[in-house]
């Protein structure tokens, strides 16, 4: 039976579409991530500590906004993930909340590749806030749907 068939789950397919989506942003922030560390003649088998962030000094800022934004999916998407599996526990992530959920992934998306090519942070900033909005919004309708 296709999840969308069971009341309240056709919020899962915008939850799988952004997981989706982080995974894109993975494979592309290897591909560009390991040929520039191999330009700046990095030894990745010789490194030991550090992290990710303390490779923006030594490689392009193009190629760290995308590991940048690889690691955005990781913060505020785990709320929506969350939220999302609430309202379609609870039965409520069809209509209005999966449209939200659908907008949600859509500016996320956007944001991405805003925050992986140009990077205008008024752009992002805007992208950002109004996928928060979204955000919230589903946050509000799985309080209700659980108090």
């Amino acid at each position: 039976m296709a999840a969308t068939a069971i009341v309240g789950m056709a919020i899962l397919k915008p939850v799988v579409a952004l997981a989706a989506w982080t995974m894109v942003m993975w494979l592309w922030m290897y591909a560009t991530r390991i040929p520039a560390m191999n330009k700046a003649g990095i030894d990745s088998a010789k490194l030991v500590g550090g992290t990710g962030k303390s490779l923006d000094d030594v490689l392009p800022a193009n190629v760290q906004w995308i590991a940048h934004n690889y690691n955005h999916l990781h913060e505020a998407p785990t709320v929506f993930y969350t939220v999302a599996l609430v309202l379609a526990i609870t039965g409520h992530g069809d209509g209005l909340n999966a449209q939200i959920a659908w907008g949600y992934v859509g500016l996320r998306v956007m944001h991405s590749i805003v925050q992986a090519s140009v990077n205008r942070i008024i752009v992002r900033f805007s992208l950002f806030a109004l996928s928060s909005l979204a955000l919230i919004a589903l946050v509000v309708h799985a309080v209700i749907a659980v108090f």
